[in-house]
């Protein structure tokens, strides 16, 4: 099912139902930046939030207002439209003194890129003449091209691709050890170049890819590191029958096979599969409450002490945004409330949640109620 081609579908802003364990608003705190992709800061304690659109313009907001220049715009390198354009945007740990800013679109032929800019000195916008590609990858459809960028709390980079596109990963991308897609690559940055981290697991296996990380993903939209655990969550959208949240733990030496297209959920996808081997989701919900899981974050703020350490998600579909403690390994939701077409998620450094409705153009910060 494709993600971002469902925004027209409708869906009310609400407030927490009667189940939740949280009774929580969404109250607006910008308009006008439509096509949300993403929402992220920079951890340099300016409060600034980056907004990053579809199209390929990167937005600031400041003191809850919209920054009237853009921070960045690759809008020329890339050609967006249904799942294509500028799907990803991670600041470097060390942002503050190396001012680095790492993207990822699809380029004009629809082929990943990930690339790094360069901050001006007083961190206004990013120096279009200082890109540099540092990893491509051949896409052979227009879907599932995922676009998740964050950094580890190991220091390294995390990239989160789909399986390439079509329906039932035609190719068998997200099995292939030798294709990036339909993986969770990892990646040493801290050079010039983008090279594969260390200890990365298929690092010296031959014909492997020894960027990746883990494998067995459909189109991971939205994964996020619980800041607090280092724990990893990954939202994976499904084929026709249930969407998924996998983790995996801060401990984890990689190597993890999450199941597709061998499995959709807790089911075989391929008939008569193996049950073994894989990674088992934590939570799985089906086509009755939504068709696009959209990932979020494990809550870590303050303002909302009853959502503490539970992780907040919603369907793109459906509308619905839903909370489930982050513990165990199966986890439980409630519902939170509705908006229309929850693109995605952000955190601001002091760990508050914001979501972005995709067609409508507002950037809601979830509020106590």
């Amino acid at each position: 099912m494709s993600k971002l081609a469902l925004f027209l579908l409708p869906a009310l802003l609400g407030t927490a139902s009667a189940q939740g364990t949280a009774r929580v608003t969404f109250t607006p705190v910008a308009s006008g930046v439509e096509q949300v992709t993403a929402i992220t800061h920079a951890g340099d304690g300016s409060g600034r939030l980056y907004v990053a659109q579809q199209g390929g313009v990167i937005r600031v907001m400041q003191g809850g207002k919209l920054v009237a220049a853009p921070f960045l715009d690759v809008s020329g390198l890339t050609r967006a439209g249904g799942e294509r354009g500028l799907l990803g945007l991670a600041f470097d740990p060390a942002y503050k003194t190396n001012r680095r800013v790492y993207v990822h679109y699809t380029d004009r032929n629809g082929d990943t890129v990930l690339a790094r800019y360069t901050a001006a000195a007083d961190f206004s916008r990013a120096d279009p003449a200082s890109a540099r590609t540092l990893f491509t990858a051949k896409q052979p459809y227009a879907n599932h091209n995922g676009g998740q960028l964050a950094f580890g709390p190991d220091g390294f980079l995390y990239l989160g691709l789909g399986d390439g596109g079509s329906g039932g990963d035609p190719q068998n991308n997200a099995q292939n050890l030798s294709s990036p897609l339909g993986k969770l690559l990892r990646f040493d940055v801290k050079g010039t170049e983008a090279k594969p981290a260390a200890g990365n697991p298929f690092l010296t296996r031959d014909g492997a890819n020894p960027n990746i990380w883990a494998y067995g993903l459909r189109n991971p939209w939205r994964f996020s590191f619980d800041r607090q655990t280092g724990n990893l969550v990954i939202a994976d959208v499904g084929q026709n029958a249930f969407e998924e949240v996998d983790i995996q733990p801060r401990a984890s030496k990689g190597g993890e096979n999450y199941g597709w297209r061998i499995r959709e959920g807790r089911t075989c996808f391929e008939a008569g599969c193996k049950t073994t081997g894989y990674v088992e989701p934590v939570l799985v919900y089906g086509r009755q409450e939504g068709q696009s899981i959209t990932g979020g974050y494990v809550y870590r703020g303050t303002a909302i002490p009853a959502l503490k350490g539970q992780y907040v998600f919603a369907d793109f579909a459906s509308g619905t945004v839903w909370a489930a403690p982050a513990t165990g390994k199966s986890w439980t939701k409630s519902t939170l409330g509705d908006v229309s077409s929850p693109s995605t998620f952000g955190e601001d450094e002091a760990g508050e949640i914001y979501v972005a409705e995709y067609g409508s153009g507002r950037i809601l910060k979830i509020t106590a109620r």
